[in-house]
């Protein structure tokens, strides 16, 4: 990948992961308090739904701009091969290689986020502190696996589904879609990854949430599924799905169009620049 694509990539990546996570994060926190193991009035209910945003702001741009990074390298690495019935599968392995480095940032940026929107009260930096202090940076790093295990399934639903309607679409009109086109593909590709996906986000959040020292802080995510499914059944490893389904399918309508608007305009004033 030449170099004006490589920063067109960052920067349009950066700038949609922190469009969509400071837009969407009041439906992020009601999400997070749906699925807290005290339940959601004690975990907070409407109050202070902006609790964790400095976390968010912080970890959302070098996050979104990590993935699409490595999501468009490996894409541009695997394009050698260009049989299309080949295309999701290189989607699908871009989108994985993507998670994996993207959560490297994502991960403690989400577990200060996710107790400081159940803590209402306490500083963004308190708890940050206060994780250090206890469990050093591998508390930071509580649900990396539980993460992964989220997202790269996450991924493999929504980045194939994604080019597929773009694809699709651009075909039917005979002409490459606009953004607000590949917007829409988006929010419907995000809607569905994030459905289908629910019961390992349950599962991550109480992993994140938990006790230091308790079994479920050792991030065995069978374990998490498990309990919840013996506590509450079916609709608690579904909790927030509504909320979740509504964020990501706004996140993705903003995400992937402002990913897809602004990676254009980058490329467009790179070709013009001497």
């Amino acid at each position: 990948m030449d170099r004006p694509g490589f920063m067109a990539a960052l920067v349009a990546g950066g700038v949609a992961g922190v469009s969509v996570d400071l837009i969407l994060f009041p439906l992020d926190t009601i999400k997070t308090r749906l699925q807290s193991p005290q339940g959601f009035n004690k975990a907070g209910g409407f109050h202070g739904i902006y609790a964790g945003v400095p976390s968010a702001a912080i970890g959302s741009f070098p996050n979104a701009a990590a993935f699409f990074i490595t999501y468009e390298y490996v894409k541009w690495f695997l394009h050698a091969d260009s049989s299309s019935y080949l295309t999701p599968m290189k989607h699908m392995l871009a989108a994985s290689a993507g998670e994996v480095v993207a959560c490297l940032i994502r991960v403690p940026s989400e577990v200060v986020k996710q107790r400081a929107q159940v803590s209402a009260s306490t500083r963004t930096f308190q708890i940050f502190s206060n994780i250090l202090y206890e469990e050093g940076i591998q508390g930071l790093y509580r649900g990396y696996k539980s993460t992964i295990l989220r997202e790269i399934p996450f991924s493999l639903v929504q980045f194939p589904l994604w080019e597929s309607l773009k694809a699709l679409w651009s075909w039917r009109q005979d002409h490459v879609v606009d953004s607000w086109q590949s917007a829409v593909c988006g929010a419907f590709a995000g809607g569905f990854a994030a459905a289908v996906t629910t019961p390992l986000d349950v599962a991550k959040t109480r992993i994140m949430l938990a006790k230091a020292g308790s079994s479920t802080a050792d991030g065995n995510v069978l374990s998490a599924l498990h309990g919840v499914w013996r506590s509450q059944g079916l609709a608690g490893l579904f909790a927030g799905v509504f909320p979740r389904m509504a964020a990501i399918s706004l996140g993705g309508f903003i995400f992937l169009g402002a990913y897809d608007r602004t990676h254009s305009l980058l490329l467009e004033v790179g070709r013009k620049s001497p």
